[in-house]
């Protein structure tokens, strides 16, 4: 086995621990949008509602809900993901996490007991191959980032930045993607793509990441690592479809290809992964 095939091991091991975390992507049962007018969420108590500052409920302390180590006795705001003191909520096991996309708020419940989480029995992957791994060239778009409208599968289209192309040739076939900035900023590149083999052999899309290219755009596509979206582990995420021209012609039977269902309940020892 070589030295990438042993590093690609580790990162297929990481990807399953990480799904399968108590409140990773696998736990996720509900995105609640909110408005300004207080209201229930199923299962959770409290009185739920949105302000300029985050996310306000209001909750007697026998309710049970907590945030931090204190109980929640009257109202308190909560700022979401966006904000650098984003605030988080537990009912018993399950965490409580507030999400602004496009200026809406959201209330997201992780549940270690989710019924994806207990049936949980890994994640399908092609065997490892090193013809997968190719050079690649980054171009950025000379008038700087842009933004294209793509439809995400909750069935809205929304806003996705893009920084550029990178072209490669797989079997000696000349291809480009479109990319964006991973994370939205940052030098590491990022991009959804579909192939061939999408919809049949594999999910119907998939994630990429590629390292920071060099000064002269030079970096890797790893396909071995193309990794399924967080919309394949649970429903109640809004994943963006690839942008246009990101459907390459070619089946690609490498990297992640489906969710196994069926298996043991998992441990609830493991980090918070949460994802878009």
């Amino acid at each position: 086995m070589t030295i990438d095939a042993e590093e690609w091991q580790h990162w297929t091991e990481a990807r399953a621990a990480s799904v399968s975390a108590p409140h990773g992507v696998l736990a996720l049962t509900g995105t609640h949008w909110l408005t300004a007018e207080p209201g229930a969420i199923p299962g959770i108590p409290g009185r739920w509602s949105v302000t300029p500052e985050g996310v306000r409920v209001v909750a007697a302390a026998a309710d049970g809900l907590r945030a931090g180590d204190a109980a929640l006795d009257g109202a308190v705001v909560l700022p979401p993901d966006t904000h650098p003191g984003a605030g988080t909520a537990r009912y018993g096991d399950q965490l409580l996490v507030p999400i602004e996309r496009e200026g809406e708020l959201a209330l997201r419940i992780f549940d270690p007991e989710a019924e994806n989480r207990t049936t949980f029995a890994g994640i399908a992957v092609f065997p490892y191959a090193p013809e997968w791994s190719v050079p690649a060239v980054f171009t950025a778009y000379e008038s700087g980032d842009r933004t294209v409208t793509v439809p995400n599968v909750d069935g809205r289209d929304r806003p996705m930045p893009v920084a550029g192309q990178i072209t490669f040739q797989l079997g000696g076939e000349p291809y480009s993607l479109t990319v964006s900035r991973a994370g939205g900023e940052g030098t590491a590149l990022a991009g959804v793509i579909a192939d061939a083999s999408s919809g049949t052999d594999t999910y119907r899309f998939r994630f990429i990441t590629l390292p920071e290219p060099d000064r002269d755009g030079r970096t890797v596509l790893d396909l071995n690592r193309a990794f399924l979206p967080p919309c394949a582990f649970s429903d109640h995420f809004m994943c963006p479809f690839p942008p246009p021209g990101n459907r390459l012609p070619i089946a690609v039977r490498a990297g992640e290809k489906s969710v196994l269902r069926g298996g043991p309940t998992h441990s609830r020892d493991g980090e918070l992964d949460i994802a878009d």
